[in-house]
């Protein structure tokens, strides 16, 4: 398709990248329904190795087969499929050119019970050209004192990926033992782990939906004194897509865990009026039976589109 002219904006600023980066992130940009819009939905599958494979697919036990989950990201116009090197093996070679594939480098597991959790690296950037993918991903944690390390290990991978002509897309998770559960989503914590992963050199940034609450006290005194707007899903996000270079990074919010459709819709809703880039959603998705999911994730592909 012909470039609009919100990719070519979108485009511009990312001055510093090579056209091999450039030609990835266009790619991204203008594949499935919601392709020159600038906005993006990504079906991410992970949770296997995070969460376990019982947890994950036997809520919809044909999810076990790697192969449904990049035709369901195919069937329902999804901008991109993510996933881990195993599963992205297990289909790349079968699927090549028909949907742009991120290779999550790095992943955790719950066997262990750790305060200051740090994922593994898993794939590397060689592994991501090898399987045609047009994007890497990594998870940071802001919050844990692993955090320099992950960072360090993150700036090395985003070097390397831009340099070969790859996308980097940025989980800024905030967790451990520096934070409070209910800080993990606040407003200030998520907006600052946006500013985070800007800085580190991503392209794309994904966080989860932020919540009405203010972790840190020297930010809630700022929010207070200029009376920053929080109230709302539409208002936090707006802080957030700020935070991110004045809205110049691409900034997608997780599914996050099961809801009811009409919930997931809402929660949309606000993102998309607050000027999210879109969605990066996973077991919203596919642990619906396949027709109930392609249903849903066409619903979340209009709501952006027409924002």
């Amino acid at each position: 398709m012909a470039i609009t002219d919100r990719v070519r904006q979108i485009l511009s600023w990312y001055p510093s990248d090579n056209p091999g980066t450039l030609a990835n992130l266009y790619r991204l940009l203008s594949t499935g329904t919601l392709a020159g819009t600038g906005k993006l939905v990504i079906l991410p599958v992970d949770q296997g190795f995070e969460h376990g494979p019982v947890r994950t697919y036997q809520p919809n036990p044909a999810t076990y087969d790697p192969e449904y989950h990049i035709q369901l990201a195919i069937d329902s116009g999804c901008n991109a499929y993510a996933a881990p090197l195993g599963q992205l093996e297990a289909v790349a070679g079968k699927f090549a050119g028909q949907i742009p594939l991120i290779l999550k480098l790095n992943n955790s597991d719950t066997l262990a019970k750790i305060d200051q959790p740090i994922s593994a690296v898993t794939g590397s950037v060689d592994d991501a050209i090898r399987l045609g993918c047009s994007a890497i991903g990594y998870t940071i944690y802001p919050g844990s004192s692993a955090r320099n390390r992950m960072y360090e290990d993150l700036r090395a991978l985003t070097a390397e990926a831009k340099q070969k002509g790859l996308v980097v897309v940025t989980w800024a998770y905030p967790r451990g033992a520096g934070l409070s559960k209910e800080g993990e989503t606040a407003v200030d914590v998520a907006a600052y782990a946006a500013q985070i992963a800007a800085q580190l050199g991503s392209h794309i940034i994904k966080v989860k939906p932020p919540k009405a609450h203010l972790e840190q006290q020297e930010a809630k005194k700022v929010f207070e004194k200029y009376a920053v707007p929080w109230a709302t899903l539409e208002e936090r996000t707006r802080h957030v897509v700020q935070s991110a270079f004045a809205g110049k990074r691409i900034i997608i919010f997780s599914g996050g865990e099961a809801k009811s459709n009409d919930e997931v819709l809402e929660e949309v809703r606000g993102l998309a009026k607050g000027g999210a880039f879109g969605s990066i959603m996973g077991r919203n998705a596919f642990q619906r039976p396949r027709a109930e999911a392609l249903v849903l994730l066409r619903d979340v592909m209009a709501i952006f589109k027409n924002a």
